[in-house]
C-alpha cells in the first residue's frame, strides 16, 4: 500500500500545483482525479443517427442519406465520422487551439475512442494521420491539436500514428475566414507526402473540426496521389446537416 502511495505522490503534487482543467467549464476538474467534471458531461452534445452516410453530420430528416453538402459535391475521402456537435464544444475547441489547453486532448481523445472506436476499427486503418499545421504556425502555437488528439486516439485503439507522413507546405489563411470555393482554392497544393517510403493502404485523417470538408479533401488528395487506396476521417466536432 505504501509503495502505491509513494509512486503516485509526484502526480498528486503536480495536480495540486497545476490542477487539471475541465474541457467544458475550464475550471479545476471535480473530482480532481477525473478528466472532466461530472456535471459537465451532460453539456456535451454527441452526433447521433440519422447521420450523413458520407461525412457523418447529423441530419434533420431520417429519410435523407446525405447532407446537402455531400449530396451536391464530390468529396475525395471515402467516409468520415465526428463526435460532437460543434456548438456544444466550440469554446473548448478555441481554448484547446489557442489557449494552450493541451490537457483537454486526453479526455477528448479518449471520448473519441470510446464512441467512434468501433467504427474507426471497422475501416481497418494502417495508421492515423493528423492534419498538419504549417511549421511556422505550429512553432508559434507550440503544438498541433490534431496530433494531440490522434496520439490519444491511437493509444486507446492501438493504431499507429504518423505525424510526419503529410506536411503542410503553404501557410494558408485560416479556413474559418473563407467561404465556398475560396476554401478549396486556399488549400490547393498545400499538403505533400514527405514519408513516401511508407506504403499505406488505408488511413484515417484526424482533425479537430469538420466544416465543408475542404481540408480533409486536400489531405486526402495528397494521400491518394501517394498511392493510399482508402481514406477516411474522424473529427472531434462537426456542424449540422440538412
Amino acid at each position: 500500500m505504501k509503495k502505491n502511495v509513494w509512486s503516485t505522490l509526484p502526480q498528486m503534487l503536480l495536480d495540486l500545483a497545476f490542477p487539471r482543467r475541465c474541457p467544458v467549464c475550464d475550471r479545476p476538474v471535480k473530482p480532481s482525479n477525473a478528466y472532466i467534471c461530472s456535471e459537465c458531461r451532460d453539456k456535451l452534445v454527441y452526433i447521433k443517427e440519422p447521420r450523413c452516410r458520407k461525412c457523418g453530420k447529423q441530419l434533420e430528416k431520417a429519410e435523407n442519406e446525405y447532407c446537402y453538402d455531400c449530396g451536391s459535391k464530390r468529396h475525395i475521402y471515402d467516409r468520415g465520422a465526428a463526435l460532437y456537435s460543434y456548438g456544444s464544444i466550440r469554446l473548448s475547441l478555441y481554448r484547446l487551439k489557442y489557449g494552450g489547453r493541451q490537457e483537454y486532448a486526453v479526455f477528448l481523445g479518449q471520448d473519441m475512442a470510446g464512441r467512434l472506436g468501433r467504427e474507426i476499427l471497422s475501416w481497418k486503418p494502417d495508421a492515423l494521420v493528423p492534419v498538419p499545421l504549417h511549421p511556422a504556425r505550429e512553432k508559434k502555437r507550440g503544438y498541433n491539436q490534431a496530433a494531440l488528439l490522434a496520439a490519444e486516439l491511437g493509444k486507446q485503439l492501438d493504431i499507429p500514428v504518423l505525424t510526419g507522413f503529410v506536411e503542410r507546405t503553404r501557410n494558408t489563411r485560416p479556413q474559418k475566414e473563407l467561404e465556398g470555393t475560396k476554401r478549396q482554392n486556399n488549400l490547393k497544393k498545400a499538403f505533400k507526402i514527405v514519408q513516401d517510403d511508407v506504403k499505406l493502404n488505408t488511413i484515417v485523417i484526424i482533425d479537430d473540426i469538420y466544416t465543408t470538408g475542404s481540408t480533409i479533401d486536400a489531405v486526402a488528395q495528397a494521400c491518394r496521389e501517394a498511392g493510399v487506396k482508402h481514406v477516411y476521417f474522424a473529427a472531434l466536432a462537426i456542424g449540422r446537416g440538412m
